[in-house]
């Protein structure tokens, strides 16, 4: 069990699972509810969430023992998480959940797109076909039922 619980790949699914979750509740709850306000109510209920497993876990860190290029980084990753959610939960309230999530996804496709110009890493032709093939997948999902 130890083992499984240290698999990226399980770690992954479980984000998978969850994001899928995310879209349907959110969709559902969104209903008469303005999208920022919304997305408000998501931040605050994650921060409790998180703020709690820290604890529980009694894995709070000193912000000392940050480096300052990590604090930059990680608070561009914040504003890039809330200007994300922002605008899925804007497409949320207009479209299909069922189109949104998907065209959301295409992140998988710019995440291998920026990781070999960003960070050097290298793709193969089978998983450059793989990051193809979702992006025409989610292409497809999007189009008018």
């Amino acid at each position: 069990m130890k083992a499984l619980l240290a698999s990226w790949q399980v770690w992954a699914i479980g984000s998978a699972v969850f994001a899928a979750l995310t879209a349907i509740f959110a969709k559902v709850g969104i209903v008469g509810v303005n999208s920022d306000f919304a997305t408000f109510v998501r931040t605050v209920v994650i921060l409790a969430a998180i703020g709690l497993m820290l604890t529980l876990a009694g894995t709070w860190q000193a912000p000392g023992t940050v480096s300052a290029r990590s604090w930059l980084f990680l608070v561009l990753s914040g504003l890039a998480t809330g200007a994300s959610w922002l605008c899925y939960f804007r497409a949320l309230k207009i479209g299909k959940a069922a189109q949104v999530a998907p065209v959301d996804k295409l992140s998988v496709v710019l995440v291998a797109v920026f990781a070999v110009l960003v960070l050097g890493e290298q793709l193969s032709p089978v998983h450059w076909l793989a990051v193809f093939m979702i992006g025409a997948g989610a292409l497809m999902l999007a189009l008018p039922i």
